[in-house]
């Protein structure tokens, strides 16, 4: 008899037909002549209760059936009389797979803090907070794919060992073969990378925006889905070393096409988690967020509201001489944080922002310039509880103003020859954008910190399994 995975077992109505599940204990209780199972194998939030004869069994055998011991269970399907499951299963025959110790195994039916399960990480998948996060996560990246492929976008693989900075920050994590106990040097005293695996200094990626671009003025269409690293020293909530992005790139899109396509993108994603993951959103809903599946409507129903970076630094010099405190000052020319760009989305307009126009120094090189001279064609997707959830732009086709944007940001042209020669050979108008995945996560699941979206959080002096 082959497997039932129980989130199929659940929605059965052949009552008393055999069935054959297989899964980890939640919880065993009962008394000394029946035994109630509670059964989950991580294909759905719920378990199914195993209904057990402990005279037909023997006490003997159903000890080692404990929380965190693993269990496959032949019976028959059954209607259950309780409350929460139309059926349950009548044990015929029991297979212990493995045991838990219940003095020495970390998951007890007691609850647990978030930050005590970031230390167990290795045993996290199998609470039912993570489990239902880590099934989002999952129907997250299929809706991706889905959504680009219904538009006709090509998936592109770029790479993840690069020779290039592509923001210029300079907080990448090196790749190299090297004995760093005998590091050679030149003559200048700087290291010798010739002797290296690629024979020059090479890092791993924080964004495959310039490849995708290099794609998208050939294939017109396209996006990457991939893991992107950041040697940032920050311990915030919101701050991964490795995370996952979302980038498309299309030629002959401008800055209005871009912002509408990140619109339709992200309320793509969110219907397709309203749509697709009922019961896990429900118990995120009731334990951590009561208004998540409210808030996450609330995106889905409503345009967003779109605005120049200058009149949101209006609205917030406004908010402050009413009053309002920030933490962090606020002027034209700054880089707006966290809690001003919730300030506009979440007390302000009450609906998701995108900002545009931003002054062109605290923006990358390769952001199309205005003919203002001052500001640069960007655009940032601020969102409830999160602020920036997408940040893109229009990129500049120009070879002359791009070439003369990288050296005013120091940027190394010498590394990019292969970037800037796309406008030299055939440019066009093209945009883009990157959404972090695990933001949207953050999002979708209203969680409150970044480690609690991704399986193995890489963060600085943290990374176990």
């Amino acid at each position: 008899m082959g497997r039932t995975v129980i989130a199929e077992a659940l929605k059965r109505t052949d009552i008393g037909a055999e069935v054959l599940v297989k899964g980890w204990v939640r919880t065993r209780r009962g008394n000394k002549t029946v035994s109630f199972i509670a059964l989950n194998d991580g294909s759905c939030i719920h378990n199914i209760q195993i209904v057990v004869d402990n005279v037909k069994f023997g006490e003997e055998y159903l000890k080692p059936i404990t929380t965190g011991a693993c269990i496959g269970v032949s019976g028959n399907l059954v209607e259950s009389p309780g409350q929460g499951q139309s059926v349950e299963i009548h044990a015929t025959a029991i297979e212990i797979y493995g045991t838990a110790d219940p003095d020495t195994y970390p998951l007890q039916k007691k609850g647990h803090t978030l930050e005590f399960l970031r230390e167990i990480a290795h045993l996290r998948p199998r609470t039912n907070t993570f489990g239902a996060i880590f099934r989002i996560r999952h129907e997250m990246a299929m809706a991706i794919h889905r959504f680009f492929h219904e538009k006709g976008f090509f998936y592109f693989h770029t790479p993840i060992i690069t020779a290039s900075d592509c923001e210029g920050a300079g907080q990448m994590f090196q790749v190299t073969t090297m004995n760093l106990y005998d590091l050679k040097k030149d003559e200048t005293g700087s290291i010798d990378y010739d002797r290296d695996f690629f024979g020059k200094q090479t890092s791993l990626t924080v964004s495959g925006q310039l490849e995708g671009e290099l794609a998208a003025m050939a294939m017109g269409s396209i996006y990457t889905f991939g893991p992107t690293f950041r040697a940032e020293n920050s311990n915030t909530p919101r701050h991964l070393a490795e995370f996952w992005m979302i980038e498309p790139e299309v030629a002959f899109n401008e800055i209005e096409e871009n912002m509408q396509l990140a619109q339709d993108f992200i309320q793509y994603c969110v219907q397709w988690a309203l749509d697709n993951c009922k019961d896990d959103l429900k118990f995120l809903n009731d334990m951590y967020d009561k208004e998540l599946i409210e808030r996450l409507n609330f995106v889905v129903k409503n345009d967003f509201k779109r605005l120049t970076y200058t009149e949101g630094v209006s609205i917030l010099e406004e908010a402050v001489a009413k009053g309002v405190k920030f933490e962090y000052p606020v002027g034209w020319g700054t880089d707006l944080q966290s809690e001003h760009e919730r300030y506009l989305v979440e007390q302000h307009f009450k609906k998701p922002v995108i900002l545009t126009d931003y002054p062109k120094e605290i923006k990358s090189f390769y952001m199309k310039q205005n003919e203002d001279g001052k500001t640069v064609r960007a655009m940032d997707v601020l969102f409830p509880k999160i602020g920036e959830i997408i940040g893109g732009s229009q990129r500049e086709e120009d070879l002359t103003k791009l070439q003369n944007r990288a050296d005013e940001m120091g940027v190394p042209t010498k590394d990019i020859w292969w970037y800037l020669e796309t406008r030299k050979f055939g440019t066009a108008p093209h945009a883009g954008f990157g959404l972090g995945f695990e933001r949207l996560l953050l999002f979708v699941t209203g969680m409150s910190n970044i480690r609690d979206v991704i399986p193995f959080p890489r963060t600085p002096n943290n990374a176990e399994f």
